[in-house]
C-alpha cells in the first residue's frame, strides 16, 4: 500500500479523534481554497503547493456574519491607529479571537489566527505554545492540502518562537517536530522524516516521554511503518491506560494491517472510556464492518 493510501485509510480515525477532542470546531475543508502566493522557503509543503492567504480565510469568515457582527469585527480590525500600537493590537487580537471562538459557528480558523497573532505580540511561552497547539491539533486529519500547509506553517512559527524563550522544553520540541511531520506532503518524505527526527531526539534522550512516543507512533502510521507504530502506541497505553487517542490509533493501525480481532479489541477498549454517544455509534459501525 502506498503512503497516500495509508493517509486515506487513517483519515476516518482522525475524524473520530477530532470529534472527541474538538467537537465540531475543527475545519475539514475538502475543496481547495484559492491559492494566492507562495509559501516562504522552509515551511512545510512549500515546495509542493501554494499557500492560502489569511485575507481569503477572513473574507470567507466575514461572509457568514450578520450586519451587526460584521460592523463589530470591522471596527476591531481597524481600531489601531496611533499611540501605544502594540498594546492596542494585542487587545484587538484578543477581542477578535474571543469573538470568533464564542459568537460564530465554524469560526475556528480566524480564532486560531488571532490567537496566534496575540501570542506573538505577548511573546510568552505559555501563549505561544497554546496557539501552536491549536494549529497542530486541527492540522491532523485536514484533507485540504493548501490549508494543511498553512496550518503547519503557523504551528511551526509559533513553536519556534516558544523555543527561543525556552530552548530546553521537550514538549515544544516535539510539537515542532509534529508540525513538520503532519504538515508534510505525500510527495515529500524528506519533510516527514525531518519531523520524526526532531521527535526522536527527545525520545532517545528520554524514553519515558509519552508525548514523544505517541507522536512517533502517529508518524509510524503516516509513513506506513505499522509495526513500529504499534510498538510505540502500545508503550503509551501501557503507561497511560486511559489515553483514548493512543487506543483509537492502535485500533486503526490494526485495522489497516487487516488484523481484525486486534482492531476490534482496541475499539471495544476505547468505548469503555468514552461518554460521547455519537462517537460510540461511529466506533460500533467500525466494529460491525470488521466482523
Amino acid at each position: 500500500m502506498k503512503r497516500q493510501q495509508y493517509l486515506v485509510a487513517g483519515a476516518g480515525v482522525l475524524l473520530l479523534l477530532a470529534l472527541y477532542f474538538f467537537g465540531k470546531t475543527v475545519p475539514t475543508l475538502k475543496k481547495p481554497a484559492a491559492p494566492v502566493q507562495g509559501s516562504e522557503p522552509g515551511t512545510p509543503g512549500a515546495s509542493a503547493l501554494r499557500s492560502i492567504d489569511i485575507r481569503d480565510i477572513l473574507a470567507s469568515a466575514h461572509s457568514r456574519l450578520n450586519p451587526d457582527q460584521l460592523s463589530y469585527v470591522n471596527r476591531l480590525e481597524n481600531s489601531v491607529v496611533r499611540g501605544d500600537v502594540r498594546n492596542q493590537q494585542l487587545l484587538a487580537c484578543r477581542q477578535l479571537a474571543n469573538f470568533w471562538k464564542d459568537s460564530v459557528q465554524e469560526g475556528f480558523l480566524p480564532f486560531a489566527y488571532y490567537t496566534g497573532q496575540a501570542a506573538k505580540l505577548e511573546n510568552s511561552e505559555k501563549s505561544l505554545t497554546f496557539a501552536a497547539q491549536l494549529f497542530l491539533q486541527s492540522l491532523r486529519g485536514q484533507e485540504n492540502a493548501a490549508l494543511k500547509s498553512w496550518m503547519a506553517a503557523n504551528a511551526k512559527e509559533l513553536f519556534e518562537k516558544a523555543l527561543e524563550l525556552d530552548p530546553g522544553n521537550d514538549s515544544t520540541k516535539i510539537g515542532l517536530g509534529a508540525s513538520i511531520m503532519f504538515g508534510s506532503t505525500a510527495g515529500s518524505p524528506q519533510e516527514l522524516m525531518q519531523g520524526i527526527q526532531r521527535i526522536l531526539e527527545v525520545a532517545h534522550r528520554d524514553s519515558s516521554n509519552m508525548y514523544a512516543q505517541l507522536m512517533l507512533g502517529l508518524g509510524g502510521i503516516q509513513s506506513g511503518q505499522f509495526d513500529k507504530a504499534i510498538e510505540r502506541l502500545t508503550t503509551v497505553v501501557r503507561h497511560q491506560p486511559a489515553n483514548i487517542e493512543a487506543i483509537l490509533m492502535l485500533a486503526d493501525v490494526y485495522q489497516q494491517k487487516g488484523e481484525k480481532a486486534d482492531a476490534i479489541k482496541w475499539y471495544e477498549a476505547a468505548k469503555k472510556l468514552i461518554g460521547n454517544q455519537e462517537l460510540i455509534k461511529e466506533i460500533d459501525q467500525r466494529i460491525q464492518s470488521l466482523r
